[in-house]
């Protein structure tokens, strides 16, 4: 008993094919495996490649009870049909058993974003009187100018910046490149940083400044994860006692948001976000005339 050589070869290739061919990111290759893998447990023995439309509505079925939220389940059933899709592209079954696989609808939601004011009090907040504090404001300031992602900021090397410019070089999801435009407020922070805090951050650790250097380091020299980003950002909310939770996410929405708001064009708030989609850009329009909607109300005698 246990899963089948079969199974295990399948998910070893399918995992490389995600990864090479379609450029997936790691998160999201990591999900998809993990997904896939649940499966294949629950499979036991019985080798993928045997599997039918009912046996794959059965699993589904099964997974019900742990109640997972409409967003889980629509991806482990996107996990079901690529890995499927997949299978058929290689010839590994006959027919596709998640074919006709229908995801359930996902909640209609707009994106939480944060006010100038609210932005203002946390980059305010942010202690600057040690090496690592510093180099937590830059960070917060360029995710307030930018737009871009954590794991985008994460992944910078020295290489990616262009600063005499105002420019920055960020691998976005599906390793897609692109520039994006930085204010000069966060430019001076950031220039601020690689020149006096970061050679102190990581104190007794040798630190590397070439191109393929990581900009943002922690306290032994090695490359910032965003977890820290995330607890640092946890732990300025708490002390002013902001009533939202805030993510490093919540700045790109709010820089998307802000944009929209004063003017920008669509498609330029599309390139600057790295979007493939046009549409996945509009809900920001959605967010804006939601908050003209607010300000109307609150402001206007009649509404």
């Amino acid at each position: 008993m246990g899963l089948s050589e079969i199974s295990k070869n399948c998910l070893e290739e399918f995992k490389a094919y995600i990864l090479v061919e379609r450029n997936f990111s790691k998160h999201t290759a990591k999900a998809y495996c993990t997904d896939i893998l649940d499966f294949l447990i629950w499979l036991d023995s019985t080798s993928c490649e045997d599997v039918t439309f009912s046996k794959v509505r059965e699993y589904l079925h099964f997974i019900q009870k742990f109640q997972y939220k409409k967003t889980t389940i629509a991806r482990k059933i996107a996990s079901l049909r690529t890995f499927y899709r997949y299978l058929y592209k290689e010839k590994r079954v006959e027919a596709n058993p998640a074919l006709n696989l229908n995801s359930p609808k996902k909640p209609k939601s707009l994106p939480k974003f944060l006010t100038t004011y609210e932005i203002e009090q946390i980059l305010n907040n942010t202690k600057i009187e040690t090496p690592a504090g510093y180099r937590n404001k830059a960070i917060l300031e360029l995710l307030w100018a930018t737009g871009m992602r954590i794991s985008e900021l994460s992944g910078l090397n020295f290489e990616d910046l262009n600063l005499e410019e105002n420019e920055i070089r960020v691998f976005g999801k599906g390793a897609k490149e692109r520039i994006i435009l930085v204010s000069q407020r966060a430019k001076s922070y950031l220039q601020r940083y690689i020149d006096t805090a970061r050679p102190l951050v990581a104190k007794g650790f040798a630190v590397n400044s070439d191109d393929k250097s990581p900009v943002f380091i922690n306290n032994t020299g090695y490359r910032l994860q965003p977890q820290t980003v995330r607890k640092v950002i946890n732990e300025i909310v708490e002390k002013i006692d902001l009533p939202k939770h805030v993510t490093p996410h919540i700045f790109r929405h709010s820089f998307a948001t802000h944009l929209i708001e004063n003017g920008a064009d669509l498609r330029v708030v599309q390139e600057l976000l790295g979007h493939a989609s046009i549409s996945n850009t509009q809900i920001y329009t959605h967010i804006s005339s939601q908050h003209l909607k607010e300000v109307y109300n609150e402001t206007h005698p009649r509404a």
